[in-house]
């Protein structure tokens, strides 16, 4: 085995963006998304983040660039789905593009909800490009103080 020389010129993390732009696609097609589409068509899903508090079930989802009127909330049974399109800026022409990182076209994420909710006092927000959504939980499943009696 022998000993090389690490020289300055050459640089070690050159392939490194290779390997990430392999990967990227080796996820995009387990996860059924098409390798290369033109970028007004491509399929994208939002980050979303689920937690639980007291009370209810809350559903955060970053949705950049849209406004309200593009983004539909529905729940179907344990199900909840948001859907909507982030538009192509056709001001700009494809020729005069150096970068496009952005996601475009229709989005849909459809969520199966660890616990029954109130479907019908479900609440919707959308502030600085993140949609909230608040799922009250059914009064069985919340929890309940009971007061230990001293005899």
């Amino acid at each position: 085995m022998a000993i090389v020389r690490f020289r300055q010129a050459v640089d070690p993390f050159r392939d490194f963006g290779d390997i990430q732009t392999e990967v990227n696609r080796l996820f995009d097609s387990f996860l059924g998304r098409p390798a290369q589409t033109p970028a007004m068509e491509r399929v994208w899903a939002p980050a979303v983040d689920m937690y639980e508090t007291k009370d209810e079930l809350v559903v955060t989802a970053e949705l950049p660039g849209l406004n309200e009127k593009e983004i539909h909330v529905s729940i179907t049974g344990d199900v909840l789905s948001v859907r909507g399109e982030r538009q192509w800026n056709a001001e700009v022409k494809q020729e005069h593009f150096y970068r496009g990182e952005r996601w475009y076209g229709k989005f849909e994420r459809a969520l199966p909800l660890p616990m029954p909710v109130q479907a019908d006092k479900v609440t919707a927000s959308y502030r600085d490009g993140v949609l909230t959504i608040k799922l009250p939980k059914v009064e069985e499943i919340k929890p309940r103080d009971i007061k230990i009696d001293v005899l």
